[in-house]
């Protein structure tokens, strides 16, 4: 057990703001398969057990098949994913993987495939995410057993 804050305890306004982002990302146009590829890809590669964990499970209560959440550590080798949510999965890489820039070729793919309106909401549900998945890691959150 964790003796770690809790953030929406510790300040109730920070966490209303992040919920404020959780909200817009939640109220866009942006299709439930596509924010749940974001999620958990983006949790996946931050490591954050919490988040994978929700969001996995509302994937698949959302219809995701087993097969896609298990593959989408390799989504580049299996043919399970389409042009966009390619485009998708390689935005959530580099935004999430930042060390730079988002590439050229990335950024231009995905401006190609998504209106302007999308775009920024894709963008936004990203980083998003990746503020959770760090608020999860620096304060321990763990998911839940479930017994089966």
């Amino acid at each position: 057990m964790s003796n770690r804050i809790k953030i929406n305890q510790a300040d109730p306004a920070a966490y209303k703001a992040m919920l404020a982002m959780e909200n817009y990302v939640e109220s866009t146009g942006l299709s439930t398969r596509h924010k749940d590829l974001i999620k958990i890809r983006a949790s996946q590669i931050n490591g954050c057990s919490y988040c994978i964990d929700m969001h996995t499970g509302d994937a698949r209560n959302a219809g995701e098949t087993e097969q896609r959440i298990y593959n989408l550590t390799a989504w580049r080798d299996t043919p399970f994913f389409d042009e966009q949510e390619r485009a998708i999965l390689t935005l959530t890489e580099e935004v999430t993987l930042i060390t730079g820039r988002v590439s050229d070729e990335t950024y231009n793919n995905a401006a190609a495939l998504f209106e302007k309106a999308y775009l920024a909401q894709l963008i936004m549900a990203i980083i998003t995410i990746n503020a959770w998945n760090r608020i999860g890691i620096a304060t321990n959150l763990e998911p839940e057993l479930v017994a089966s």
